[in-house]
């Protein structure tokens, strides 16, 4: 990066994290460190949750997944306007009448201390691993900057997002965040009209989407019912609902952000705009994915994105092996170009039988290259057996690395920053307040003092962001991050919101067969997982359905044991 950019990058970060710690001063109660005293209004709320939502992970690999892909993934959120719609209805008003700080006291008031515990300890399992991964994200763009290991920059940055989020708390994250939003819009919009702006004269916005979409890039709809296929319309519909349903309603990392509302309307309509907002906005990311990808059809992607680990194999005893390789996947790419230019003047003349040719002759090119970029991640692994191997998260950084004029460079970087900074400090804020208010306060220490619980609370946040910096040590290894930690989520929220279900729907089950049924639920998750049974989508509907079931035979049999005659 220039000059430039490192200044647009430090400065953007010390404006936004100055901000937020100015903002938040004068937090000196629990209340004020986990809530903001709920003080926030109807926009706030709605940029703080999507913040929270759209982490680093969210501007790396969703560009990489539509470049890879195609846009899919656009139907993981149609269930997310109605999940909201469902949450304003229920959810928000007894969250607020009850004036709690968790959404897990709630269910010790209606089951038992077991059943809030048991609830506590899957958020705090889910939320602590999906956290490493969001710290992870923005230390690759750290590593791919100053070409240094992922190590280092994960330290780095783990250790900035502990340090402002322990001195502000929920203020300084929902301040930071209303910010951050601002300029990741613009930031955004700006990346997508300069993708254009880059591609060839003859190529105009439609035309890009045309050629990205007769190679399988634009398949944003998908009405087929398929068990395995992660991404269609019902899997988004059903399984997205109740995934959304979950994770705003019964994760803290949420909850707590909309908990921060002045009244129960000024939550609502927060939580309403981010349903109708989110969809144009994941729409658009992925879109930019799309026009990355075309660019890539005029002008030669890198053999491997992760210039880091591309840097160690060039500098290894492999290096002649891989220059061969390089010069084969060049002629390849010349060859592929050919047929683009030949696509492009099938679809200049409308005719479908050559444009239907040009398609089986590119799926055949782009399989060629395929397969001898596979060859240099072969050698890859043979030089190195734990070299991450994965480049798709790398996709995006390298387009705007080395395409995008000065400055601007500076500004995206620092959006992914962002990005990470505000989910990462708000899954620390409700990983903090989880423990605080539903383990230490409920179970260790009920009488203590206002300062002592503050104090707990940010000792707290330090735990819990050094354990979430040792699973984003881990992280290199999941694959496309952005389907990790949607599939790490998917083994809990639908036992969670089963348990939440029972607890506002079903009055006359108890807190044991509740508990009983989390359990024998969460296993059979565990099960389905392992066993490849299905896409990571359903297993949020097959968990909340089974401990809705589970939980209301379990209740009969009690009570028929219970009226059975003594001998």
């Amino acid at each position: 990066m220039s000059g430039i950019d490192w200044l647009v990058l430090f400065l953007t970060l010390f404006v936004i994290v100055a901000y937020g710690i100015y903002k938040s001063r004068g937090t000196e109660n629990i209340d004020g460190f986990l809530l903001g005293n709920k003080s926030f209004p109807w926009y706030s709320v709605t940029l703080s949750v999507m913040a929270t939502q759209a982490s680093a992970i969210t501007f790396l690999s969703a560009p990489g997944l539509a470049f890879s892909s195609g846009m899919s993934f656009v139907q993981f959120y149609f269930g997310l306007p109605l999940a909201m719609i469902v949450l304003s209805i229920t959810f928000v008003p007894i969250f607020h009448k009850l004036k709690v700080y968790t959404a897990y006291e709630f269910l010790e008031k209606r089951f038992d201390l077991k059943t809030r515990a048991l609830t506590a300890f899957l958020f705090l399992v889910q939320r602590g691993l999906s956290t490493g991964i969001t710290i992870y994200a923005p230390s690759i763009i750290l590593s791919t900057i100053l070409d240094i290991d992922t190590t280092y920059t994960t330290l780095f940055i783990g250790g900035l997002v502990i340090t402002y989020t322990v001195y502000g708390g929920t203020k300084a994250v929902s301040y930071t965040q209303m910010l951050q939003m601002t300029v990741i819009f613009s930031g955004l919009l700006i990346a997508g009209i300069l993708v254009v702006k880059l591609l060839p004269e003859s190529i105009g916005f439609a035309k890009a989407l045309q050629i990205a979409g007769k190679m399988g890039r634009t398949n944003a709809i998908d009405f087929s019912f398929d068990w395995n296929n992660q991404y269609t319309v019902w899997s988004g519909l059903i399984g997205g609902f109740f995934l959304q349903l979950s994770y705003f309603g019964t994760d803290q990392s949420q909850v707590g952000r909309y908990l921060t509302g002045s009244s129960i309307g000024q939550s609502r309509l927060g939580l309403l705009m981010n349903g109708l907002v989110k969809i144009p906005m994941q729409f658009l990311i992925l879109l930019i994915g799309v026009l990355v990808f075309t660019f890539y059809q005029y002008q030669q992607p890198p053999i491997f994105f992760n210039s880091y680990e591309l840097g160690k194999l060039e500098r290894s005893a492999y290096s002649a092996d891989l220059q061969k390789i390089k010069n084969d996947y060049s002629d390849a790419f010349s060859e592929k170009q050919k047929e683009i230019k030949h696509l492009e003047l099938a679809l200049d003349a409308k005719d479908e039988k050559a444009i239907n040719s040009q398609r089986s002759i590119l799926e055949a090119a782009d399989k060629k290259t395929k397969g001898i970029r596979q060859q240099a991640v072969d050698l890859m692994k043979k030089n190195d057996p734990e070299a991450e191997t994965n480049d798709n998260n790398y996709v995006f950084l390298s387009f705007v690395t080395k395409y995008l004029p000065q400055g601007l460079i500076g500004l995206l970087i620092a959006i992914i920053f962002l990005a990470s900074m505000g989910s990462t400090a708000s899954a620390l804020n409700s990983l903090a307040s989880t423990t605080v208010v539903d383990i230490y306060k409920r179970l260790i220490n009920q009488n203590a003092s206002d300062a002592k619980y503050l104090s707990v609370s940010r000792w707290l946040t330090i735990a819990w962001g050094i354990l979430s910096v040792l699973m984003a040590l881990y992280a290199s290894k999941m694959g496309n991050l952005l389907e990790a930690v949607n599939i790490l989520g998917s083994l809990f929220y639908g036992t969670i919101l089963g348990i939440f279900l029972v607890a506002f729907y079903l009055k006359k089950i108890g807190g044991s067969a509740t508990f009983i049924a989390a359990i024998i639920t969460e296993v059979i998750i565990f099960s389905l997982w392992m066993m490849e049974t299905m896409a990571f989508l359903w297993l949020n509907v097959v968990g909340c359905t089974l401990v809705i079931l589970i939980a209301i035979l379990l209740q009969r049999f009690q009570k028929k044991a219970l009226e059975r005659p003594a001998f």
